[in-house]
């Protein structure tokens, strides 16, 4: 008789995984992050524990996109107050705020509740191949 293992989450065990963005396409680069933070790597997967891991993106600002994105996709923001919608073009939120970008997508492709709010915050975004987590660190990503 197969007993299926439920993971609980005392019984997880988290690992720091770095990802490069140099040269890859920033889709693809997205969907391997939001795989990592979800746990679904691991065949202790459980839907709803929060059973990923910790994702550090170096160089983030050289992520690859094609076509026409960077000067036709546009985010925009509203605060709630009439007339104060206001958009950004992709490569303006590239060269400003790499973090926003990558967490915003990557939020689309996780859960909605809770559980896609703490596994948002294992996200670690930074624009050079310096980051403060040295000590932490167990794998380097392709």
């Amino acid at each position: 008789m197969n007993i299926t293992k439920m993971a609980k989450a005392n019984e997880i065990k988290r690992d720091w995984v770095v990802l490069d963005a140099e040269g890859k396409t920033f889709g693809r680069l997205i969907t391997e992050i939001a795989t990592l933070l979800r746990g679904k790597h691991k065949p202790i997967y459980t839907p709803n524990v929060d059973c990923g891991d910790f994702v550090i993106v170096v160089n983030a600002p050289k992520a690859k996109f094609s076509g026409m994105k960077l000067e036709d996709k546009e985010y925009f923001t509203h605060s709630g107050y009439f007339g104060s919608t206001k958009s950004k073009t992709l490569q303006e939120m590239l060269q400003k705020h790499p973090e926003k970008l990558y967490k915003l997508a990557v939020r689309g492709m996780l859960p909605k509740t809770k559980l896609g709010r703490a596994m948002i915050k294992k996200l670690k975004v930074y624009c050079d191949a310096n980051h403060p987590h040295s000590a932490q660190v167990s794998k380097e990503s392709k």
